[in-house]
């Protein structure tokens, strides 16, 4: 609520929180990629910590504060295997277009990390390879 993109539709009745999964449940059905694609639901921070499984892609659409997004770079790209893909949403290199964190605290540590290197640019969207 009072977030300029903000829908109601998403808010539990019952519980008073945003629940997407739902949506996420449809259009992973939808697109014939349930036997692909696994939801994991809970604090990232927490996942991460317990997460063994390297990753061949990751996708980072998460909070945009400063903490939120430092702890989805530190608790989730260490997981990426060598080859694999890091994908970045609203990552906005000028402040005038968004956010700020998803660049500074995911996008620019990825890239002097030497770990990571661009592979595209879509809209906000950073696609990134890990090379080491």
């Amino acid at each position: 609520p009072g977030w300029e993109w903000h829908d109601d539709s998403l808010v539990d009745p019952v519980i008073g929180k945003m629940d997407t999964l739902p949506f996420f449940r449809h259009a992973m059905f939808h697109a014939d990629l349930e036997n692909h694609v696994l939801a994991v639901v809970g604090q990232s921070p927490v996942v991460a910590k317990y997460w063994t499984t390297p990753l061949a892609f990751l996708f980072i659409d998460g909070g945009h504060g400063v903490e939120p997004a430092r702890w989805d770079y530190e608790g989730w790209t260490p997981h990426v295997a060598i080859g694999g893909t890091l994908a970045i949403h609203d990552v906005f290199p000028d402040p005038a277009d968004g956010g700020r964190p998803p660049y500074e605290q995911i996008y620019l540590p990825a890239l002097a990390s030497g770990k990571f290197e661009d592979l595209s640019t879509t809209g906000s969207l950073r696609v990134l390879r890990r090379v080491k």
